[in-house]
């Protein structure tokens, strides 16, 4: 083995506050009868992380997302997000917070099938307070990460599924979020571009991002650094 491949192999110790730290965090919706979808639980994800979340439909992945995204507030527990109390922001605070910090990819792509690859890219920093050059040129760099800077023009009826993810992932990544957040990224794909997918994943994890993956797929569960179950509402980390 090779000295830079044994160092690369040795955990770093991470900068700063982590990026997800959920202290017996849960969410319960009232009812009648309440239901308990999320139950109390503690997750830490540091600066770099990789980290999969894995289990099955009605286990609380859904839930699970929309707490992690600033979708939905927690009925129980502290979520902080690189260090911040998300708990006592306000609306407005969260939406900008959210905004600035966490990038989506879904299982559904949610392209503007009329709207060119790099214009999809573009307009997700259209509330951005910066020159069109800028925004344009930050969404040209993105496409180049995940290897679709030869597709600029083209709309996504003409790309791949695939091709048409990884516009996903270059449209999260414009704005140079701390998280990635992805549900299920590959549920719309077969083995092949799931596999090219899970591949720019790792190089963005290799490029120092982190990552929290959601899915009920075991072999995009072991591409991470790290597994994370959840059953039956519950965490079980490792």
């Amino acid at each position: 083995m090779s000295v830079d491949l044994e160092q690369d192999m040795v955990a770093k110790p991470p900068i700063g506050p982590p990026v997800i730290e959920l202290r017996e965090v849960g969410r319960t919706f009232p009812g009648p009868p309440p239901v308990e979808a999320f139950k109390p639980s503690n997750l830490t994800i540091d600066q770099g992380e990789y980290v999969s979340i894995i289990g099955p439909s009605g286990s609380g992945k859904s839930t699970l997302l929309h707490l992690l995204g600033l979708l939905d507030k927690p009925t129980t527990g502290k979520y902080f997000l690189d260090g911040i109390d998300t708990g006592e922001l306000g609306d407005n605070a969260r939406a900008g917070l959210r905004g600035s910090r966490i990038g989506f990819v879904f299982q559904s792509f949610h392209l503007l099938s009329h709207r060119s690859v790099l214009e999809n890219v573009e307009l997700a920093q259209i509330y951005n307070r910066m020159p069109r050059k800028e925004r344009r040129q930050r969404a040209e760099n993105a496409l180049e990460r995940v290897g679709l800077s030869h597709r600029l023009s083209f709309t996504p009826k003409t790309l791949s599924g695939g091709e048409r993810q990884r516009v996903a992932v270059a449209r999260a990544l414009v704005t140079e979020p701390s998280l990635l957040l992805a549900d299920e990224p590959t549920g719309n794909l077969d083995t092949e571009m799931s596999g090219e997918i899970m591949e720019v994943f790792d190089d963005l994890h290799h490029g120092g991002l982190t990552l929290a993956v959601i899915t009920h797929d075991l072999d995009v569960s072991r591409r991470a650094q790290r597994q994370v179950r959840i059953v039956d509402g519950m965490l079980h980390t490792s």
